[in-house]
């Protein structure tokens, strides 16, 4: 794992003390910031300049922590694993063998599933009964659709970094698929993408968001054992172009 920790917040609770005890640290992750990473989180390469290094915080972070068990949204994912790599590159061992880790995402993802079932509950207020039928799947998936076109019709949409896009869901397909597509997404299984300057990179593997051009030059292997194992047609196309093009130049 390449990525390092910019900022940490953490907030723990004791049964000991009435009031959580908060820690909050900016830190310098000792490698440039990119501008693809910048875009997503807006913390600059001069906003960590003078802030310390993991190495220089480390220990304080894994004295506040204590034996203390871990909660997050998504952490099971992200948070911790990152969190262990970097205790571990400064050579604290962070057990979680003995923590009991809470994801918060998952008791969401529980107790609000993202099945065709329960959306045909929730935006037609009804039993999905054939569940798994061909047939009965595409007819309760087209009552969904039209549910969620009424539900949502004069709703605006404020995404991730505060932006409002009024009212995006309308009787329209072209407007629908303009909302919900990627377009930094080259192949429908997501395992290519376009970066900020516009080269593919990767989205899966060793190599995530590292360009695709570079790796195939330093590794042509790599782009074999791609062309030999399970990806789609359409990832194959793509990286066989690249491929072809740098052989050629």
């Amino acid at each position: 794992m390449k990525d390092r920790i910019l900022q940490i917040a953490l907030i723990k609770y004791s049964k000991d003390q009435d009031l959580p005890l908060e820690l909050f640290l900016m830190i310098n992750p000792g490698i440039p910031i990119s501008e693809e990473a910048y875009a997503v989180h807006g913390i600059s390469n001069e906003m960590v300049r003078n802030k310390p290094t993991f190495n220089q915080v480390g220990k304080e972070i894994f004295d506040f922590i204590g034996n203390a068990d871990i909660a997050g949204y998504n952490s099971d994912r992200f948070d911790v694993p990152m969190l262990m790599e970097e205790f571990h590159r400064i050579g604290f061992e962070f057990d979680i063998s003995q923590r009991r880790l809470i994801d918060i995402q998952k008791i969401f993802y529980k107790m609000e599933p993202r099945t065709l079932k329960a959306a045909y509950k929730l935006y037609c207020n009804g039993d999905l009964t054939d569940a798994h039928d061909a047939l009965a799947d595409a007819r309760a998936t087209v009552e969904v659709f039209k549910g969620q076109i009424k539900r949502y019709e004069n709703v605006d949409y404020v995404d991730g970094d505060g932006f409002t896009h009024p009212a995006p869901i309308k009787n329209d397909i072209a407007s629908i698929a303009d909302f919900i597509s990627d377009d930094s997404m080259l192949d429908v299984t997501q395992r290519l993408k376009y970066n900020a300057k516009g080269e593919v990179i990767f989205n899966f593997g060793k190599y995530t968001g590292q360009v695709v051009a570079q790796v195939f030059k330093s590794e042509p292997n790599y782009y074999h054992w791609i062309m030999e194992k399970d990806f789609s047609a359409q990832v194959k196309q793509i990286v066989k172009k690249i491929f072809e093009e740098i052989r050629k130049s």
